[in-house]
């Protein structure tokens, strides 16, 4: 049989979902659009990718490691809105009644502990997907691992020609490329005046941001050379920051991802909660005149 991984980064979806959708609220008054929009997403990653099996992973802290390195890591992150603080005990929930296998482990990054199934997985011979906007997992493609990117319009799975494409460098490099540019999102600094092409240019020739740094001197420009030469123990930390941790221990066995048989009277019973008339429906059975408006599909 033929396994197919989904991994999906869920604090990005509900953020995504919750922006998306600006108003969208339960019979209470309570907000249910990162609910919703949420839903909708993970039912269309099923149809789109038909994954044998599924883990939903949510970021449970910062790493303490690139804490210590970068004190400042990630410290531009607005707090969490309100409205979306209220849906996220909901959204696990939601997973839980629809079968959905979910991890959560405090101190680690969700982005580690995806790079650490995509390995494992493609260490077993399985196909994965990773459903995120990161840019970050570019640098797990390969010709078992692809990326779902909710960014992309044309929604397809990227490949190494998609990554090579977005960067100008194939996945390998794509560390490198990051230590470099740096990621202004996650508070990161590059090297001053390396934009995203001439990180690429740098990398194709010289191979690794190591050996550009080895090699400056050969850097025509003086004023990139110094760039390069004053921030190289940066780009040394950097690329620390950026490299996804892909060996974390323990976690489910990979036999143990596969969904299990939703909850369908306890799905029903939060979709009359929520006002979700549509995925009543979808369930089987007719919404009833409590419901709230009926949303459709809104992505």
């Amino acid at each position: 049989m033929s396994h197919r991984l989904l991994l999906v980064d869920a604090h990005a979806y509900a953020y995504r979902s919750f922006h998306a959708i600006r108003s969208l609220n339960a019979p209470d008054g309570s907000p249910t659009n990162a609910l919703f929009g949420f839903i909708k997403a993970l039912h269309r990653m099923v149809a789109q990718v038909g994954p044998s099996h599924v883990l939903v992973i949510w970021d449970g802290g910062l790493d303490e490691g690139r804490m210590t390195d970068l004190p400042g890591y990630k410290a531009n992150r607005a707090p969490t809105p309100d409205g979306l603080e209220r849906q996220l005990p909901q959204l696990a929930q939601w997973l839980d009644a629809a079968g959905w296998p979910q991890l959560q482990r405090d101190g680690t990054e969700a982005d580690d502990w995806i790079g650490t199934y995509a390995r494992r997985a493609e260490a077993a011979g399985w196909q994965v997907v990773v459903a995120s906007p990161d840019k970050d997992f570019l640098q797990l493609v390969n010709e078992r691992i692809g990326i779902l990117n909710p960014n992309d319009k044309v929604d397809r799975i990227w490949t190494v020609a998609e990554v090579v494409a977005k960067t100008g460098v194939t996945p390998d490099k794509v560390a490198d490329w990051l230590a470099l540019i740096g990621d202004a999102v996650d508070n990161i600094p590059g090297v001053s005046g390396v934009g995203p092409k001439t990180a690429a240019d740098l990398l194709n020739r010289y191979g690794t941001a190591e050996a550009v740094l080895e090699r400056a001197a050969e850097v025509k420009s003086e004023k990139l050379r110094a760039a390069l030469l004053g921030a190289a123990e940066d780009v040394r930390r950097n690329q620390r920051m950026v490299r996804l941790r892909c060996d974390l221990p323990d976690g489910p066995e990979l036999g143990a991802l596969e969904r299990k048989a939703p909850d369908v009277a306890r799905l029903r019973e939060m979709y009359r909660g929520w006002g979700f008339r549509s995925l009543l429906a979808e369930l089987g059975e007719e919404p009833g005149s409590e419901a709230g408006p009926v949303q459709g599909d809104l992505f």
